[in-house]
C-alpha cells in the first residue's frame, strides 16, 4: 500500500470479518474500506480500498446460495463498475466445480446486464483457472484438475466473447508470467505456476488502458498481486 499507492486496492480471500480487524487495517488513512465477509467464520471474504469513494457498493450478485460466501463486492464509479471477486475453487467435489460455473454464469449474466445498460466494466480477482496452456506451467499433467480443466477453461473464451479483454494479454504473450505457485512444493522458486489473476474490462475500455502488470517479486502470500492503470 505504502509503495505503490492506489488508487484502488482489491483483496481475495481475506478469511476475516470487519470486526476481526485491527483499526489501523480496518480503515487505512486516505481510503475508504469496503468488506464482504462469509457466513462461516475464516472462510472466503473479499476487502475494497479506494481513494474515490463509490457511488454505490453492492455486496453480492442477489443471489444468497452465492452471496451468503463474501466473494463479491461490486463498486459503481464516474466512468466504471468494478467487479472485485474471489471466485470459487472446484477442487474439492463434483459439487464445488459445479457450483464454481454456476458463479461463473451468474457473473457473466449480472455483468452483461450491466454491460447492456452502457456501463463500462471492470472485473478484477483469483478466477481459480489458468486460460490458457501459456497461462500455466504443467499444462498436460494438468489438464484433468479443476483449474485447467476444458470446462473451465471454455468459459473464459465465452466470457471473453461477450466483449471482455484479458488486460494482461493485451500487452503480454510470453509463458512465464504466473500469480500463484504451490508453497508446499516451493514452486515459486523454480516458477511453476499458475495464472489465476486476472484484471479484464469491457471492450469499449481499451483506449483507456494504459498498462497491466503482474508484480511477481511481491511476496507474502502464495499469489502475487497483478494491476492495471486506466487514464480518463
Amino acid at each position: 500500500m505504502d509503495s505503490e499507492s492506489p488508487d484502488i486496492l482489491c483483496l481475495q480471500e481475506t478469511k476475516a470479518r470487519p470486526s476481526q480487524l485491527p483499526p489501523n487495517i480496518r480503515r487505512i488513512d486516505g481510503y475508504y474500506s469496503y468488506f464482504s465477509a462469509a457466513a462461516r467464520k475464516g472462510y472466503s471474504g473479499v476487502a475494497l480500498y479506494s481513494k474515490v469513494q463509490p457511488q454505490e457498493v453492492r455486496y453480492g450478485f442477489g443471489i444468497n446460495r452465492f452471496d451468503h460466501e463474501g466473494r463479491i463486492l461490486i463498486a459503481f464509479y464516474d466512468d466504471f463498475v468494478l467487479f472485485n471477486i474471489y471466485f470459487p475453487n472446484g477442487n474439492s467435489s463434483d459439487e464445488r466445480l459445479q457450483y464454481k460455473m454456476d458463479f461463473y454464469e451468474a457473473l457473466l449474466n449480472y455483468a452483461q446486464a450491466l454491460k447492456d445498460k452502457g456501463y463500462s466494466i471492470v472485473v478484477c480477482g483469483d478466477l481459480n483457472t489458468a486460460h490458457k496452456t501459456v497461462d500455466i506451467a504443467r499444462p498436460k499433467q494438468n489438464e484433468n484438475h479443476s483449474g485447467f480443466l476444458p470446462i473451465e477453461r471454455e468459459w473464459i473464451d465465452k466470457f471473453l466473447s461477450h466483449g471482455f479483454i484479458d488486460t494482461f494479454r493485451l500487452f503480454n504473450s510470453d509463458d512465464g508470467n504466473y500469480t500463484w505457485w504451490d508453497l508446499k512444493t516451493r514452486a515459486r522458486d523454480r516458477n511453476v505456476g499458475w495464472r489465476l489473476d486476472y484484471f479484464f474490462v469491457s471492450d469499449d475500455m481499451e483506449p483507456n488502458l494504459i498498462e497491466a502488470s503482474i508484480f511477481r517479486e511481491v511476496t507474502g502470500s502464495d499469489h502475487c498481486p497483478v494491476g492495471i492503470k486506466l487514464q480518463f
